[in-house]
């Protein structure tokens, strides 16, 4: 059997163009692990986050937090009834690669009704989505929600959600096109904002009697943090949950005191301690999917040898949806 295998790895942060299919040694499982051979892996702005620095990682590295595949080798103490041949999707370093050694921790089993493309589209994204709904802000029917960037992976899945709790959805995007989509995911009303910000202040108060949203989930970051302040309600939530426009700048905390606005800036994995947590968020999104509640609306799936061009097309914001490597 062959030592080495093929993967994305970069040798130093930088633009897409560090980005290179190169032959590295292929891992074996520790005992608490499996190892998959990777069918597809998931595209995610946590993915250039790492690559540009801007998460910094040790080097050389290599790219990528989630896929799917079949598992072709299991260690001697892995738990959770894993075997060979079993059909998964998991969340762990490494998926831009032939084969990945994976903490069972961190795998969940496929059932038949759930394919290898959506099995690597849902977890990173859909337990990022439904945590936000479930544990960061639990939305209840009636309540008003504000989603960013409602085209992209994350929104889209926050806009369906959001519509199946029974809230009232408005989402933000950039163009009629997205704006369109956002509607067909769930949004009931959208606010193109790539004039600025102040119609979606004018139609946020519109639409709640100058009350403002209950919450507000917001993973643009820097250029959005400052209205996501002006249109949540008193006493309401702000979820700040990623950074695709740049960090959000130091807060001053007395910012908060004008409305006892609830601040919180979340991370997926701080809600993936253990076994248990992880189980329990997974199969509630893999239900969703395999009773076609959710749709996880892949974009494009590229091969992973054109991993630069997804990269570029993710960060110039010309795609809607989940984007997906073929290995």
């Amino acid at each position: 059997m062959s030592t080495t295998m093929h993967a994305v790895q970069i040798p130093q942060h930088g633009d897409s163009s560090v980005l290179a299919w190169v032959p590295v040694p292929k891992p074996s499982p520790k005992p608490d692990q499996v190892l998959v051979k990777v069918a597809y892996a998931g595209v995610n702005f946590i993915d250039t986050y790492q690559r540009s620095g801007l998460y910094p990682q040790s080097m050389p590295f290599i790219v990528g937090r989630e896929g799917s595949g079949e598992i072709v080798e299991v260690g001697s103490e892995a738990q959770g009834g894993f075997k060979v041949g079993d059909r998964v999707a998991f969340m762990a370093p490494g998926s831009y690669a032939e084969y990945d050694a994976i903490p069972t921790l961190a795998v969940a089993k496929l059932p038949d009704s759930v394919s290898l493309e959506d099995g690597a589209a849902l977890l990173l994204q859909g337990m990022t989505a439904w945590s936000l709904v479930r544990q960061a802000y639990k939305v209840e029917k009636g309540d008003w929600v504000l989603i960013h960037a409602a085209a992209g992976g994350v929104g889209l899945l926050l806009c369906q959600m959001c519509k199946h709790l029974g809230a009232n959805v408005i989402g933000t995007t950039s163009s009629e096109a997205k704006a369109k989509l956002a509607k067909q995911n769930g949004a009931d009303y959208v606010v193109d904002y790539s004039n600025g910000y102040d119609a979606l202040v004018e139609k946020v108060n519109e639409l709640t009697g100058n009350k403002g949203v209950h919450v507000v989930l917001d993973g643009v970051g820097a250029a959005t943090f400052d209205v996501s302040l002006k249109v949540v309600r008193r006493l309401g939530t702000v979820i700040s949950f990623g950074n695709a426009s740049g960090a959000v700048p130091p807060v001053n905390i007395m910012r908060l005191a004008e409305k006892n606005i609830r601040l919180m800036r979340t991370t997926l994995f701080q809600y993936l301690t253990t076994r248990e947590e992880f189980d329990a968020l997974s199969s509630e999104v893999i239900e969703l999917v395999a009773e076609k509640k959710l749709d996880l609306a892949v974009h494009k799936i590229y091969p992973i040898q054109d991993v630069k061009h997804a990269h570029d097309d993710l960060e110039g914001r010309k795609t809607t949806g989940k984007l997906l490597l073929k290995i």
